[in-house]
């Protein structure tokens, strides 16, 4: 099975700079965007997915033009959940689970943190409730999670460490939650290929032509539980593509 995940930045303005080509050519099994930024009743014909797909919508509901999540998959291949992982994130489509025969997968646009204190402290809220629910979960069965994780992890996941620490994205406070699903034993897949490895970005700035220079930051991850590492085959980054600010990703999985 393949899995992308892709934060498209708006999946109307992706569409017009080729996502479609890339689908064609790349799609694999499931395909998760993030930050679509519209709802259904915006999306006409040229943005309905080919024959022998579906497509699960969670639009933000708080504004228009605003985060959002969808994927796409083949019909009857996955029952398919939305909303939040408690009561008060709900609004902002951050969250689809589809559940396979064999395993859960969570597809989350997590929140940034950086406009605010207040939006600091909601995305730390999200991270605990969302890792709670995962939790749970994993007691019915194995749950990997997929998306735009809105924080980088160690130093090699971006260009400039040392002057973005104080930054929401790469605070200690928001990477002690990825050290904690770490000992809660899921895996950055990615990682499990390219251990020490820098250079392996997913996100850049639109400004001062930071992809040209790959001044970027790794924030859109695949995780897998333990119970799963035997059964990733890859996981890759696409930073060829372009049509976003991030770069799709993938993982291979022997189910």
């Amino acid at each position: 099975m393949i899995i992308h995940s892709w934060n498209v930045n708006g999946f109307r303005a992706c569409v017009r700079k080729g996502f479609w080509d890339w689908f064609a050519y790349r799609a694999g099994d499931v395909v998760c965007l993030q930050e679509i930024k519209a709802t259904p009743d915006q999306l006409d014909g040229d943005h309905q997915p080919p024959e022998g797909w579906e497509v699960v919508w969670n639009p933000a509901r708080v504004k228009k033009g605003y985060s959002g999540t969808a994927c796409f998959l083949h019909p009857g291949a996955a029952e398919a959940h939305i909303g939040s992982p408690a009561p008060q994130f709900q609004g902002e489509g951050r969250l689809i689970r589809l559940e396979f025969p064999a395993f859960h997968l969570l597809a989350c646009y997590f929140p940034n943190g950086g406009m605010s204190d207040e939006r600091l402290r909601f995305k730390l809220d999200y991270y605990e409730a969302f890792l709670a629910l995962a939790t749970e979960l994993r007691r019915d069965k194995p749950v990997v999670i997929c998306g735009d994780i809105n924080t980088a992890h160690q130093d090699i996941d971006l260009k400039n460490p040392d002057r973005n620490r104080d930054k929401s994205g790469f605070m200690d406070i928001e990477r002690a939650w990825l050290d904690r699903l770490a000992e809660a034993g899921w895996h950055d897949a990615f990682r499990l290929f390219h251990p020490d490895e820098g250079g392996w970005y997913t996100w850049w700035d639109y400004r001062f032509k930071a992809r040209e220079r790959n001044a970027g930051w790794r924030i859109d991850a695949f995780y897998v539980p333990g119970e799963l590492r035997d059964k990733v085959l890859d996981c890759w980054i696409e930073n060829d593509v372009h049509g976003s600010d991030h770069c799709p990703i993938g993982l291979k999985l022997d189910l």
